[in-house]
């Protein structure tokens, strides 16, 4: 008796599985990855981005910024510019295949991708290249809360150009992010950490970050996609680039 007992202890708790079906939007979100995957000749290319820049204005313009429009000045509005600047000096990254036709536009319609309980979603900041800071930071902020609660429309969720992606909130180091079709290239952003890097041959700390630029090859050679993101890295790294057109 003392054996059998003791192998009943051993023995393993019940184990269980649950069945659960997939939602619409999850089933739209992995049809849409899927066709982005076969369609799309997709390819990754990368940078890292000193944020020190950045930081010293957040800190520099934060309390007067929130005071005069209500809203935190963020990471994102930096980037959305960023990107504005540099969909303008190489258009094929916001450009769209369209049976043997390339549609390039002269807009930035940004998609600009977050958390909401059913999945990622990606709402589209229209017309991003004339928003001021303050608007597109009031916007996506507007995304989040809506995202959340699930009051998005259909049609704030369709269009776009180019999509910005920020991994960072949730820990990401390094990823490569999957186009949104008919778009032709995403960006995505990660966390913050200080690293050392050198500088005047000197090996100092800063805080770095890692840009991926995922792209549809068929559209955007390699010269260009590296082109784009060392634009974005320039305009992060200086942001006075963001005010005079650079």
């Amino acid at each position: 008796p003392a054996v059998v007992a003791a192998a009943s202890a051993a023995a393993p708790a019940e184990r269980r599985e649950e069945r659960v079906r997939m939602t619409r939007l999850r089933q739209t979100i992995a049809r849409r990855l899927k066709e982005a995957q076969n369609t799309a000749a997709m390819l990754t290319t990368f940078n890292d981005v000193d944020m020190s820049a950045v930081i010293e204005a957040r800190a520099k313009y934060k309390d007067m910024f929130e005071k005069k429009h209500g809203i935190r000045l963020g990471f994102m509005s930096f980037f959305a510019k960023a990107v504005v600047l540099a969909l303008k000096d190489v258009p094929s990254v916001g450009a769209a295949i369209e049976g043997d036709e390339i549609v390039y536009k002269d807009y930035a319609d940004l998609g600009i991708a977050v958390s909401s309980p059913g999945g990622l979603v990606v709402p589209i900041l229209k017309n991003a290249q004339a928003k001021s800071f303050a608007q597109i930071e009031k916007d996506i902020a507007d995304f989040g809360d809506r995202a959340r609660k699930g009051t998005l429309k259909i049609d704030e969720l369709q269009g776009g150009n180019f999509t910005i992606s920020n991994g960072g909130v949730f820990g990401s180091l390094l990823s490569t992010p999957i186009l949104n079709p008919p778009q032709s290239g995403v960006l995505g952003l990660h966390r913050v950490e200080d690293r050392p890097v050198v500088k005047n041959d000197q090996i100092v700390i800063r805080p770095m970050m890692y840009l991926a630029l995922s792209y549809d090859h068929r559209l955007i050679d390699g010269r260009e996609a590296v082109t784009f993101l060392v634009r974005v890295k320039e305009a992060i790294e200086d942001p006075a680039r963001l005010l005079i057109d650079l």
